[in-house]
């Protein structure tokens, strides 16, 4: 029984539909087929809708299915034919490497007729053809067919012609199933390496990583070794599965005697790109070293995958040397390559020495992306460096780059941080009309926040309606910008409205507009709203929050109750920050009957953090204290120095400071 006629009892899914012009309907059936199962997402198909298929011919009719014609227009074209199987055979892989699915049917059709002899390798063309034409269930459709139809034998090679067109299509639970239908059915194929190969990588697509190593040992059974390619897709599984040790033991395990498969460079670049991930770069190392040892000199992937693993660990200055490295040897960084390293020293603050890193990729004939451009252009803004930032995104323009959405909000959000609103505001309009790139919620967003800092509240109103214009306010970011905004400029009437506004809508507002409500209520004398406000937060308060609300409580006098919210913040993780410790030493300050004098009471809140293991809320607090001549206790200090600098710790970091200065 045909694969598709037992799947069909298990699930109904609707057929393919046939090529018209261009495809025609070739091996359509009645009978059940492959295609119908495992075609359950028909869009996957060639992106043309394909229509109904035209009249079939019918192969007992008097005409013949193909002409002579056919022949003298191939004269011109391919050659001069003769009527033979050869002739069959050329015609056919000239249409399938043309994909004109039309022409292989009126050849096959003609084969057919005369009683042709059918070969495999025609097959595997046509498969091939239908891979590229994303019809992979008219290969399964064809492979059914072969045998009854065709009188050809099928064998592992056409076999895994089709199950590679599947997995290349990215169906890898059709080609699971097209795998488990002709194993368990056609007892004259039998899986070779390619077949595992295929079946691993398919299983590791969809995750199932520990079926992939069953697969894997099951390969004996049917009497095949695995090949580099194996254990290079299986170890990749597994380091994407977070299973990196695994991983290397199958790198071991492939290398032992009697089993010895020789590592290729991919295998390598496998294992160190999962070691670098997890961030073992001592591993990684290691692992370069081993692939010297074996004769395998480091490719760009290599390099690339080294760079990126140091950058994520910080360790620029690794990183800028390997780059050095890698030009010495004669490689060709990529973009890839010095975008990670222009984003890594970005996030470390060095947005100028990534302008340098650009610059020399610029000399050695690499033009800046639009990527490594945005990264370098939010840098030098957040650096203070707003004309650089400004000549970077010029001269991107003037290299042909052309900016996208995130270039131009980074400008725009860099300008208006910098109290330039109507200056974005220019770029928001080149934006849309010189470069036909439209604004997010993120752009308006941005120049609405620069208008309300600058105290134009009409402009940033105006804004926020073309923002609602545009379908960008159902959000709430978007809302905690509006609200957070008003609070700001006094306008707490037009805040609250938006609030409620908000609520009706069904979203749930941030920290930042409940912290800005709670603020703009307190600061507008409605402490008891704003406190009201506090306790039916739908989120976390953040320090922010609670800090609003202590100031508040403090300037009431009502000294108690802020307490009683100080320990409440301990209780639910929150650790005091400078400004905290400042409220509170400015609340008892001013009372005229404290409960504790403010050192006394910073000292016993550092005992508390301590006991609870929040080495940094205390480092916050002692600073503070030290700063407002506040000295802890002998005692307390004794029990901060030990929490802060452990004897392992403070070891390992003088090692490290030897290793840096000597090795």
């Amino acid at each position: 029984m045909p694969f598709s006629a037992i799947k069909l009892k298990q699930q109904t899914l609707k057929l393919i539909s046939i090529p018209s012009k261009s495809h025609s309907n070739l091996f359509s059936s009645n009978s059940s087929t492959l295609p119908h199962i495992l075609n359950a997402n028909p869009e996957s198909q060639s992106p043309d809708r394909l229509s109904p298929p035209p009249q079939q011919p019918n192969p007992n009719s008097q005409g013949p299915p193909i002409s002579d014609r056919l022949f003298r227009d191939a004269h011109h074209k391919l050659g001069s034919y003769r009527r033979g199987d050869s002739t069959f055979y050329s015609l056919i892989e000239h249409h399938a490497n043309s994909g004109d699915f039309r022409s292989l049917e009126i050849v096959f059709e003609r084969m057919k007729r005369e009683k042709r002899c059918f070969v495999e390798k025609n097959f595997i063309l046509v498969f091939r053809a239908f891979g590229k034409a994303r019809l992979h269930c008219k290969a399964i459709e064809l492979f059914d067919r072969m045998v009854n139809e065709f009188n050809c034998k099928q064998t592992v090679k056409s076999f895994n012609s089709v199950l590679n067109v599947i997995i290349q299509q990215g169906e890898h639970r059709h080609a699971l199933e097209f795998y488990d239908y002709v194993i368990n059915n056609r007892k004259n194929i039998s899986p070779n390496v390619l077949t595992f190969n295929l079946v691993i990588k398919a299983l590791c697509k969809l995750g199932l990583v520990s079926r992939a190593v069953e697969v894997f040992r099951e390969m004996p059974t049917w009497k095949c070794e695995p090949d580099a390619y194996t254990y290079c897709t299986l170890m990749d599984g597994l380091c994407k599965d977070d299973k990196i040790d695994d991983a290397v033991a199958l790198f071991d395990e492939m290398q032992i005697e009697g089993r010895f498969c020789p590592p290729s460079l991919q295998t390598f670049n496998v294992l160190i790109n999962g070691l670098c991930n997890k961030g073992d770069l001592a591993r990684a190392a290691k692992m370069v070293d081993n692939m010297f040892l074996k004769g395998c000199v480091p490719n760009e992937v290599t390099y690339n995958t080294l760079i990126h693993g140091l950058c994520l660990k910080g360790k620029l200055e690794k990183a800028v040397s390997l780059l050095d490295q890698m030009l010495s040897n004669k490689l060709i960084p990529n973009d890839v390559t010095y975008g990670t390293i222009i984003n890594g020293l970005v996030k470390q603050g060095r947005a100028v020495d990534g302008v340098d890193v650009l610059n020399a990729m610029k000399e050695r004939g690499y033009k800046g992306n639009e990527y490594s451009y945005s990264s370098l252009i939010s840098g030098l803004f957040r650096d203070g460096k707003n004309k650089e930032a400004l000549n970077l995104f010029n001269e991107m323009i003037e290299n042909g780059c052309k900016p996208n959405i995130v270039v131009y909000s980074t400008v725009i959000d860099g300008l208006c941080k910098e109290g330039k609103p109507y200056e974005a505001e220019e770029y928001l309009l080149q934006m849309i009309n010189k470069h036909d790139c439209f604004p997010n919620a993120f752009t308006y967003s941005s120049l609405m926040r620069g208008f309300f800092k600058a105290g134009d509240c009409d402009k940033a109103i105006l804004v926020w309606k073309e923002m609602v214009d545009k379908g960008f306010m159902d959000n709430e970011f978007c809302y905690s910008v509006l609200i957070q905004g008003l609070c700001k400029n006094g306008k707490l009437g037009d805040a609250l409205t938006v609030w409620k506004h908000v609520l009706v809508k069904g979203l749930t507002p941030d920290v930042v507009a409940y912290s800005s409500m709670i603020h703009g209520l307190c600061d507008g004398g409605c402490i008891k709203q704003g406190l009201g406000l506090f306790n039916e937060m739908l989120c976390k308060p953040d320090v922010i929050t609670y800090n609003i609300v202590l100031n508040a409580l403090f300037r009431e006098g009502n000294i108690s109750e802020a307490v009683g919210l100080l320990n409440r913040m301990l209780d639910q993780g929150c650790d005091p920050d400078t400004v905290t410790c400042k409220i509170l030493l400015s609340g008892l300050k001013e009372k005229r009957d404290p409960p504790a004098d403010g050192g006394e009471f910073l000292n016993e809140l550092v005992i508390r953090l301590h006991k609870r293991e929040r080495i940094a809320g205390v480092c916050e607090v002692v600073e503070v204290m030290l700063r407002s001549f506040l000295y802890p206790k002998a005692s307390t200090w004794e029990k901060v120095v030990r929490g802060v600098c452990r004897p392992k710790k403070v070891l390992a970091v003088i090692d490290k400071c030897w290793d840096d200065l000597f090795i």
